[in-house]
């Protein structure tokens, strides 16, 4: 088959999307990748990219085709609302000119904004080339859960689009259950919803040989619970820091964030202000390659999420990744993940924002024995092969796939 994939973010940007185009080329298909210019996540064009320069770009023999748009700068509402609006307002212009072939299936992926099927819905208008459209985050649901806009107006409007984006759609995969009865709501048949989940990456898995020293030497002594992602509104990072300060007189739990966002400088002075800077440590973004080699120096791999019904819906995507590493989990948490942390017997998961509960979880953990919480581990690295083995999943993807082409 011949692909079209539409998202905002791509190689070498390191998102979920990456992994999967390149086995979808595996199997033999063409694909075309129509992205934007690489900025995420420290809000600069990457080197060697520029708004006069580098617009067709290949990787590893997959043709990408890129549009300009104005960097994410340091996250604030206005700096993404330009980035996500240039986004569209380029691919949307461009499109017509820069996508001149006919597609067999049009595939959109969707971390955030939910705007990023515009264009994939104006190539269908032009060529009748139907669209799967994998859904990754709620709209206009978690905008209002972040407090990203507050207008019930603007929520409005937002709503009308979503529901114009979902009905123009021919097949919606949703990475959560959860979300099928958000999607209903808007008119969308049942029918035309399948639950498809995340994966992990390729590298993600137990390491069983020495971590080198170098990455070693960037962690403290002690039980280590790290923190891998964005630090973000929605991520709860104070029922971190409420936890470690709860703690803060167990010395030898380390607490390690692994990441950067939006609220990394708060985090910073509440680690201060908490004068538990001996325990918690931000050690900033890592390369994705490297990530598995942290992974193995932890004891305790911790994911987090806001109070929040939208927030019960979702899995967030490092629930996999963990999984995958054969690590113990350790959630504050609601629903659907929350379910996966205690279906697959892989750790415990707090009730999310509750920071007393989650210390009380840290220290259950900790007085476990370490053949316990191995076991813990390797009972969530099976759970990930039965239910989110990327190999299985891309099977099922392609049959969708051929079966709307």
């Amino acid at each position: 088959m011949n692909l079209l994939v539409v998202t905002q973010y791509f190689w070498p940007e390191n998102f979920r999307i990456n992994d999967l185009v390149l086995d979808l080329h595996s199997k033999g298909h063409k694909i075309t990748v129509f992205t934007g210019l690489p900025n995420y996540p420290d809000g600069k064009i990457y080197s060697g990219y520029g708004l006069f320069s580098k617009y067709i770009d290949n990787y590893k023999g997959i043709v990408i085709k890129r549009v300009p748009l104005i960097p994410r700068g340091k996250g604030g509402r206005v700096q993404l609302a330009l980035n996500y609006f240039s986004f569209i307002f380029f691919s949307c212009l461009l499109a017509p000119f820069r996508l001149r072939e006919n597609y067999d299936v049009t595939f959109v992926y969707e971390p955030s904004p939910i705007t990023v099927c515009l264009p994939a819905i104006l190539i269908k208008k032009i060529k009748k080339t139907p669209i799967i459209f994998w859904v990754q985050d709620l709209w206009p649901e978690s905008l209002s859960a972040t407090g990203a806009i507050q207008s019930t107006y603007l929520l409005r409007l937002i709503n009308r689009l979503v529901k114009f984006i979902y009905r123009a759609c021919d097949l919606i995969l949703v990475q959560s259950k959860a979300f099928i009865p958000s999607i209903e709501r808007f008119g969308v048949q049942a029918d035309k919803i399948r639950y498809y989940p995340n994966s992990a990456e390729k590298i993600y898995k137990p390491i069983d040989r020495q971590v080198p020293n170098k990455y070693k030497k960037e962690m403290p002594d002690g039980f280590r619970i790290i923190f891998a992602g964005n630090i973000g509104a929605a991520q709860s990072m104070e029922t971190i820091i409420n936890a470690a300060t709860i703690l803060k007189d167990h010395s030898h739990i380390q607490w390690i964030i692994i990441g950067n966002g939006r609220k990394r400088n708060w985090m910073e002075n509440e680690i201060k202000k908490n004068k538990i800077d001996d325990i918690v440590h931000i050690l900033g973004q890592k390369p994705l390659k490297e990530m598995p080699y942290y992974f193995a120096m932890a004891d305790l791999l911790l994911v987090t999420l806001k109070r929040d019904p939208i927030f019960a819906l979702t899995i967030p995507s490092k629930i996999q990744s963990y999984l995958a590493c054969g690590k113990p989990i350790l959630a504050a948490i609601d629903g659907e993940a929350a379910q996966v942390i205690k279906e697959s017997g892989a750790g415990i998961a707090a009730t999310a924002d509750d920071a007393e509960e989650l210390a009380d979880a840290v220290l259950n953990l900790f007085k476990m024995s370490a053949k316990e919480r191995q076991e813990m581990g390797s009972r969530g690295r099976k759970y990930f092969e039965k239910n989110f083995e990327s190999t299985k999943l891309v099977n099922e993807l392609e049959n969708w796939l051929i079966e709307l082409s």
